[in-house]
């Protein structure tokens, strides 16, 4: 599995934007939103259960991320048009203020490594990657976990400091200075 310090692997996937099918479908690539900072988050399956907790609750606080200048990508496995029917069917996600990126050939979740041996859908993987498109944070749940979408926006807020954050701390509060 690539981690901290690995360069985030290239991509080029369609993705879904919306509900209306005409205008529904956007290619979104690593080149895309350049010079921003990206949370790239991915889930096993649509139509699943804690799937669409999590996407939800990241979609209530995106807008917290691009006040960080920092851009959210959800991903799975499953085609656009699948993303497509789950969000215009789903209460939670119609309104999903971010892409949901079709990885149908496995090449982005693979060459990360987050595949389930098992099942062969995306663990429930969660990166932060820089504007440089370094990896800054990974975090992986087993497939029945749901992750927290508010530390992950607290873990890039210290990462934005560039300065040491010492355990729960919390945007605002004191960075640690080394002796």
């Amino acid at each position: 599995m690539l981690t901290i310090g690995d360069k985030f692997p290239s991509f080029d996937l369609k993705a879904v934007v919306g509900t209306d099918p005409k205008t529904a479908f956007k290619q979104v690539s690593d080149k895309s939103d350049a010079g921003k900072w990206k949370v790239v988050f991915f889930w096993p399956k649509d139509f699943t259960f804690v799937c669409p907790t999590e996407i939800a609750a990241f979609g209530r606080i995106e807008k917290d991320f691009a006040e960080r200048d920092a851009v959210v990508y959800g991903v799975s496995t499953d085609s656009e048009f699948v993303h497509l029917a789950w969000r215009q069917n789903h209460a939670d996600l119609k309104a999903l203020p971010f892409a949901m990126l079709a990885d149908i050939k496995r090449e982005l979740s693979q060459e990360l490594g987050i595949l389930d041996k098992g099942e062969g859908v995306c663990l429930r993987a969660t990166f932060i990657v820089d504007p440089d498109g370094i990896i800054r944070f990974v975090s992986v749940n087993d497939l029945s976990v749901g992750r927290n979408p508010q530390e992950v926006l607290r873990v890039l807020d210290a990462l934005q400091t560039d300065e040491l954050c010492p355990c729960n701390w919390q945007k605002g509060d004191d960075v640690l200075k080394a002796a």
